[in-house]
C-alpha cells in the first residue's frame, strides 16, 4: 500500500476508518481549542483536567458513531475525590464536560509519582453512557461498575457487558506550547457472519498493531491524523472515511436560566435577589454568568 498523503485533517475532528479488506473498523479523534476550551473554563487540578479531557476524548469517539439526531452522555460517578465527570456530545458535533471534585482530596491523592487514574480518583461508583434522541424518545442507559483505573478500561468494560462487541479504547490528554490537547482511538471488530467467517484472526492482528499507539502520539500536533493511521496500520491497509468536526458548545441560554427561575415561587426567587438587585447564575459547564432581574422572571412566570 501506497503511503496516505501528507494531508493533514484539522484537530478538533473525529475520523472513521477501516481496516483494509478486514473486519475491523475504528475512530480516531484529535482535540486542540475545542478540549483547551473546555479545560479552561474552570481551575481544574492537572489529574482532574487530565480525567475529563479523557471522557471528552471517548464522548467524541462514541457519540460521532450514532445514527440519528441526538446526544450522547459519558458519566462516571464516585465516592472519592472526583465525585462525578460527564461528557455532553451531540450530533452536530457540539462538545462540553464538566467535573465535581474535592480540590484537598484530588491533591492527597496525587501525592505519589503516578498521575491517579479514574479509579482512584473517583473511587468505588459506576461508568455509565446513555443515548438521548430527543424529547420524544425514551432514554437509553447502560452502567457498569468502575473497575478498570482508566476511563479506557472502563468503556472497555461497558462495550464488553452492555453490547458484547469487541472494543479496544485508547485515550490520551497532554499539553503542547501551554495549550490542552487531547486524543482517542477506539477499534472494534465487525460481528462473524455466514459470508465473513470467523473474524478471530483479524482481530488477533489489529489489537496487536493498535497496542503500539503511544499517548504521545495520540496528542502530538505534529503527527497529522492520517500519518498516524499508516504509522499504526500500513501492514494491511487502512481506509479513512469523513471527517466529523468537533466544537465547545454549550447549551446554556439566557432563555434557559430565565424558565428554570421562573420555575421557583416568588418567596425563593427573593432570596435569590443579590446587591445589585440581579438574581446571577454561573453555569457549571461553561462558567458564563446569566445575570436576571426579578421583573423580567414576572413576566416568564406569567406567560
Amino acid at each position: 500500500m501506497a503511503p496516505m498523503p501528507n494531508l493533514p485533517l484539522p484537530d478538533d475532528a473525529v475520523t472513521a476508518f477501516q481496516i483494509e479488506g478486514e473486519p475491523v473498523r475504528g475512530r480516531l479523534a484529535r482535540l486542540g481549542p475545542t478540549i483547551n476550551e473546555i479545560l479552561l473554563a474552570h481551575d481544574y487540578p492537572e489529574p482532574v483536567a487530565n480525567l475529563l479531557g479523557e471522557a471528552c476524548a471517548l464522548a467524541a469517539l462514541v457519540g460521532s458513531n450514532l445514527k440519528f439526531d441526538g446526544r450522547l452522555i459519558i458519566e462516571a460517578r464516585g465516592a472519592g475525590p472526583v465525585r462525578f465527570v460527564v461528557a455532553d456530545y451531540d450530533t452536530s458535533g457540539g462538545l462540553r464536560g464538566y467535573c465535581g471534585f474535592d480540590a484537598a482530596a484530588v491533591a492527597a491523592a496525587s501525592g505519589g509519582f503516578v498521575r491517579p487514574g479514574a479509579k482512584s480518583l473517583l473511587g468505588e461508583g459506576h461508568f455509565m453512557m446513555t443515548v438521548d434522541q430527543g424529547p420524544d424518545m425514551d432514554r437509553y442507559q447502560g452502567v457498569t461498575a468502575i473497575e478498570g483505573e482508566t476511563l479506557a478500561l472502563c468503556a472497555e468494560q461497558y462495550f464488553a457487558q452492555s453490547e458484547q462487541t469487541p472494543t479496544r479504547v485508547r485515550l490520551a490528554v497532554g499539553q503542547a506550547d501551554g495549550l490542552w490537547r487531547a486524543g482517542g482511538m477506539l477499534i472494534q471488530s465487525v460481528a462473524e457472519d455466514d459470508a465473513r467467517g470467523s473474524t478471530t484472526e483479524a482481530w488477533q492482528r489489529t489489537q496487536a498493531f493498535f497496542e503500539t499507539v503511544g499517548e504521545d502520539e495520540l496528542v502530538d500536533p505534529e503527527l497529522s491524523s492520517q500519518q498516524l493511521l499508516f504509522r499504526l496500520f500500513h501492514e494491511d491497509g487502512v481506509r479513512v472515511f469523513g471527517s466529523q468536526p468537533l466544537r465547545a458548545f454549550c447549551r446554556c441560554s439566557q432563555e434557559r436560566i430565565e424558565t428554570v427561575l421562573a420555575s421557583f415561587d416568588i418567596a425563593e426567587r427573593a432570596e435569590m435577589v443579590e446587591p445589585d438587585g440581579q438574581i446571577h447564575v454561573t453555569c457549571e459547564y461553561c462558567s458564563r454568568v446569566y445575570a436576571v432581574t426579578p421583573e423580567t422572571l414576572e413576566t416568564v412566570a406569567s406567560s
